[in-house]
């Protein structure tokens, strides 16, 4: 009744004004007359929650009718207080925690607190974009959204980066999925908001222009003459023996189909190529530069080296550089080529300045929509703001416990016998291990997807998988969406009409040498029959989990995204263009539901090249792609791994050490042996606190006792890490159940933590692992120290040295071999486990160490491991608390239970204080041993050294 009579109110006062708007039981829709028919018409603002805003804008005159792959909220399934009203030529909406106003003569949307304080705004006269055109004979438009952005602000999120960035604020992003690149279409700000951009479609963060060819500056060659720069295609070790030497115009080796510009004749696998001479604009101020290169390259803008990277020939990696030029001014510019194989590619491209203010503000677009379809979502700090992220897409599932523990994989385990002699000799040699995987290719070489184990390398699976799980490990096996023409499976989904047939048409071989095609995740049928050939071969044997490989889809690599989209389509939803960067999403939806529905008590684990926005509610976490394996690409995962983490999904790992190496480190002897193990072990260090710890790659073999010789400086490093992520493990578990149960985000930036700390803003070297434990990886090789910021507003105990230092100062950290700074905060109750061989082999004694010095808090989560009983509530949690005025851990009573649950147990408290210090193993004398039954009891610290 309320709400119908603030309806006729409202429409008799805008009747009166000539405007319209209406009342829904879940928001209001505002109608705006259209001076052309690109202008925003209708907008609506749904009610989600308090704090959460779904904004449709559209240039039609009606909303789409099509549901969202990302959300999983039904229409009108919450019912939300809301007040509306109509102030100053606006339309106000008010929840509990928001005033969200829209003009009237604009549509400009603007976000408040309830006490009037701006949250975020759009750009001045409406900040939304419509560019009309055809696609595949249906309407469409091109959308952008612009909001305007304070000097202090600091974006997260978009998935993963491999460009270093972490504080996205005045930097651009290509949101296109491809090998190393995952995007998800979230946001999130320092200032407690994010945006969720509900768009399936190639997009773009920042500057939305594309990259000009070097054609379009002035272009000088080496010797100052004006048309081209000089280019020099020689042989690598014999420079002086020129093929040829001619004005270039452009460098432009980008994809396949630029090969062709290749100079006929010309070995790239041996080549060195040059370019030399002079740039010059006709505009000054900050010119972005987009380097994309494979092989060895070094680029000097004006005198200066400001590239040097390695990356393996068929998967280029890209560079952004700025470069402050002045009109009319000439400027150096020098690149060197080393394609370091047969297929290789290289480009440098550039786009004239931005204004300051349109480069700073936050702005999103897509290349196809029917609308601009966005959730506003508030809150008091970073995880409240990831909570309301999976409320609309779903929360993260618990992870299986073994899971947590450490991974050993390589590309590939060629024979059964191969893969279970890598387990025996983890248990010979005592080195936790929970999980082998299978790479690629079990199968005849002739038979890819139809996911049978080649019976003269892989005789008895069956047996192979059992004898895994006898040794207290599991087993991940490597599933594509990739169908070889002739194969079983390809001919019957051929006949179905379930297969994108553009690449067979082309009879586009592979790198093995045969002809292949994707099958269509979008249509719901296909992905039934996807699960039922995995579990009928595969998962009906034992399999534990699943790898699911090349999801971008990458159906042929290295080519334009234009001619990716040839290839993926025409799906089941929809034109390509529209549905191009959510494949990986519809593809893990076929196996967890698949599975679900076969084995609804086994947990899903999923680990997939590609993301996006909702995966984590299939059990799906991603890893960063095959990677170069130099320091700067350890160095690049940092901060790659945080904002993928704050994109909402909370698991993420990596290839420690790279997955492909340079040709050096393959048979490496003397120094690049030493530096090859260090490099290994600097890495390995980092892996162990990220959320999933993982190690892959190419030859040389990755197994810790193939790195480096038993006793080695290298091997005890990896060795003691290993071990030290096993002690951890009552603390790591935890923080899972704290993702399933509160939202959590393990892996964390230290805006997170640190919000009124500026200077952690842009720090993409360090992050915390949960709420304690400061990490700072080393990343530089024969670094034995390294600069660490810690954050203000709290005390530090160093675990190396045992010092307590006060917060908001920098310092230089030793980092001997052996280890890498780590910081546990004051406070800080962290719960370590035994020693152990796989993560469920003992859950007693706990050993619970207190960092006194301010108050603290945690909760001891515990329950079956591997089902999915905790759903239904089987599992318990045992709050610690520390009170410091007091010197006073409380053990709280046990809450829940689950079978199999130790009801009487010894925890032992050890005490750290600034004179007492902890070491790194977390192994010191208890100070209190207390027998637990569940009931509260409360321990007093008596003794401060």
């Amino acid at each position: 009744m309320k709400n119908i009579l603030l309806f006729l109110i409202t429409v008799f006062l805008f009747s009166c004004q000539g405007k319209q708007y209406k009342i829904l039981d879940d928001g209001i829709v505002v109608e705006l007359k259209q001076k052309t028919e690109t202008d925003t018409r209708l907008i609506k603002l749904q009610v989600i929650s308090d704090k959460i805003i779904h904004v449709i804008a559209t240039a039609d005159n009606t909303f789409s009718k099509d549901s969202s792959l990302i959300s999983i909220l039904k229409n009108n399934a919450l019912k939300v207080q809301f007040k509306v009203e109509m102030k100053n030529g606006e339309i106000i909406l008010g929840t509990s925690s928001l005033n969200v106003s829209v003009s009237l003569n604009t549509g400009e949307i603007g976000y408040s607190d309830v006490a009037g304080k701006p949250i975020l705004v759009e750009k001045k006269g409406s900040g939304k974009t419509f560019i009309k055109e055809d696609l595949d004979g249906k309407s469409n438009f091109k959308i952008r959204q612009e909001f305007e952005s304070s000097v202090n602000e600091a974006f997260y999120g978009l998935g993963e980066n491999q460009l270093g960035f972490l504080n996205l604020k005045g930097k651009d992003l290509d949101l296109t999925q491809i090998n190393t690149v995952a995007f998800v279409p979230f946001l999130i700000s320092n200032k407690n908001y994010g945006i969720l951009w509900d768009n399936y479609s190639r997009s773009k963060f920042g500057d939305i222009r594309e990259f000009n060819n070097l054609s379009q500056l002035k272009l000088y060659t080496a010797e100052g003459i004006a048309g081209g720069l000089t280019a020099t295609y020689s042989e690598v070790g014999h420079p002086e023996n020129v093929y040829v030497k001619r004005n270039e115009t452009e460098i432009d080796y980008e994809f396949l189909s630029s090969m062709k510009k290749v100079p006929s004749g010309y070995n790239l696998g041996n080549g060195l190529v040059r370019w030399n001479g002079f740039i010059e604009s006709d505009t000054s101020g900050i010119h972005k530069f987009q380097f994309f290169a494979a092989g060895y390259s070094k680029v000097w803008l004006d005198g200066k080296l400001v590239v040097d990277k390695w990356r393996q020939s068929w998967n280029p990696t890209k560079t952004m550089l700025y470069l402050p030029m002045e009109k009319g001014k000439r400027y150096s510019l020098k690149i060197e080529w080393i394609p370091n194989g047969g297929e290789s590619y290289i480009s440098l491209k550039y786009l004239k300045p931005l204004g300051v203010e349109e480069q700073n503000e936050l702005s999103l677009y897509s290349e196809s929509a029917d609308q601009i379809d966005y959730y506003f979502v508030y809150g008091q700090n970073m995880d409240s703001v990831i909570a309301g992220y999976r409320s609309i897409t779903g929360k993260a599932n618990m992870m299986p416990k073994w899971a947590i523990g450490f991974w050993q994989s390589r590309q590939r385990y060629k024979t059964q016998d191969e893969l279970l002699s890598v387990v025996r000799e983890y248990r010979k040699r005592q080195i936790p291990l929970d999980n082998i995987v299978m790479d690629w290719f079990y199968w005849k070489e002739d038979k890819w997807g139809d996911h049978e184990f080649d019976p003269a390398r892989f005789p008895n699976p069956d047996s192979m998988i059992k004898e895994i799980h006898k040794l207290n490990a599991h087993f991940m096996i490597s599933v594509w969406p990739k169908f070889y023409t002739g194969t079983k499976n390809f001919e019957y989904m051929d006949k179905k009409g379930w297969l994108y047939k553009k690449n067979v048409e082309n009879k586009q071989k592979d790198w093995v040498g045969y002809v292949s095609t994707y099958y269509d995740a979008y249509n719901a049928d296909a992905r039934k029959y996807f699960w039922e050939q995995m579990n009928q071969k595969l998962f009906s044997k034992g399999v534990d989990a699943w790898w699911l490989d090349a999801t971008e889809p990458d159906i042929l690599s290295n080519i334009s995204p234009s001619d990716r989209k040839q290839l993926m389509g025409p799906t089941a939803l929809g034109s390509s263009t529209r549905y191009f960067n959510s494949f990986s999403l519809v593809n893990a939806k076929a196996v967890y539901e698949g599975q679900r529905a076969t084995n609804p008590d086994q947990r899903v684990f999923i680990l997939t090249r590609s993301s996006f926005a909702g995966l984590q509610r299939y059990s799906a976490a991603t890893w960063s792609g095959d990677i170069g394996a130099r320091w700067h690409d350890m160095k690049d995962q940092i901060p790659c791994g945080l904002n993928f983490c704050m994109s909402g999904n909370p698991f993420w790992t990596m290839d420690i050490g790279g997955f492909a190496v340079e040709k050096r480190f393959e048979n490496a002897t003397g120094a690049d042996l030493d530096e090859w193990q260090e490099l290994l072990a600097r890495w390995f260090q980092f892996g162990a606190f990220c959320p999933l710890f993982r190690v892959h790659g190419e030859f040389p073999f990755r197994e810790i006792y193939n790195i480096a010789p038993e006793k080695s400086p290298a091997y005890n490093a990896m060795v003691a890490f290993d071990k030290l992520r096993y002690k951890l493990m009552p603390y790591i578990y935890s923080l899972t159940g704290k993702v399933y149960l509160d939202n959590y985000t393990i892996m964390r930036a230290l805006a997170m933590d640190f919000p009124l700390d500026s200077n952690v803003y842009d720090i993409k070297d360090q992050f915390m692992f949960g709420p304690d434990i400061l990490v700072n990886p080393v990343y530089e090789y024969k670094a034995r120290e390294r600069k660490v910021y810690l954050p203000a507003g709290t005390g530090w105990y160093d675990l190396n040295s045992g010092k307590y230092v006060n917060g908001g100062s920098m310092l230089e950290a030793a980092a001997p071999m052996s280890t890498i700074p780590l910081y546990i905060r004051e406070g800080a109750i962290i719960p370590t486990g035994p020693d152990i061989q796989y993560s469920t082999e003992k859950a007693d004694p706990i050993t619970i160490f207190v960092f006194t010095g301010a108050d603290g808090k945690f909760k001891l989560y515990e329950d079956e491991n591997v089902n999915n009983n905790y759903e239904k509530g089987a599992f318990s949690e045992i709050e610690f608390s520390f009170n410091e005025a007091s010197h006073l851990l409380t053990i709280g009573k046990r809450r829940g239970n689950f079978n199999g649950m130790l009801v009487e147990r010894t925890f032992q408290v050890v005490w750290v204080t600034k004179e007492k210090k902890c070491n790194l193993e977390f192994n010191s004398k208890p100070d209190v041993v207390i027998s637990y039954n569940g009931e509260e009891q409360k321990v007093k610290l008596t003794n401060h050294k």
